[in-house]
């Protein structure tokens, strides 16, 4: 077998983690989305952090639980910098992660944007809706940073 000098051979690897972020945000590619803006969830607080998942099922939740009046949408995000489980939602409620969600205090860059999906039945976002009501009635926030 002959080979060409001027070929380089490519080096194969796995694919890489694909990660959603959901809301209700109109962003565009290559957009950052950064800590220290307001969040979109709870008292709106000053974010520390940003968050993303790499379930769909997870950012189909972002989506339709984001404060606000936008359109739902569901973003592929690349993240910039390290990532650490999400304590808002592992150990806690989700022993071992199972949902796959993340935080970060580096931005992730969007880097598309999922158009076909469909969400969670109404009965059931009302429901989570309600339960997190419950829990600010409490004095339970649904992000701690």
């Amino acid at each position: 077998m002959e080979q060409d000098n001027d070929v380089v051979p490519v080096a194969h690897s796995p694919f890489a983690q694909t990660y959603f972020h959901g809301t209700k945000a109109t962003l565009k590619i290559g957009s950052l989305i950064v800590p220290g803006t307001n969040s979109n969830y709870g008292q709106r607080n000053n974010a520390k952090y940003v968050y993303l998942t790499a379930t769909i099922d997870a950012a189909i939740w972002g989506a339709e639980l984001a404060q606000g009046d936008g359109k739902e949408r569901i973003y592929l995000v690349e993240p910039t910098g390290e990532l650490e489980d999400d304590p808002n939602v592992t150990d806690k409620k989700f022993p071992g992660n199972p949902t796959k969600s993340y935080r970060s205090k580096e931005p992730f860059r969007v880097v598309g944007e999922v158009t076909i999906w469909h969400g969670h039945p109404a009965d059931k976002v009302v429901a989570m809706k309600e339960a997190l009501a419950r829990l600010k009635e409490q004095g339970i926030e649904a992000i701690e940073d």
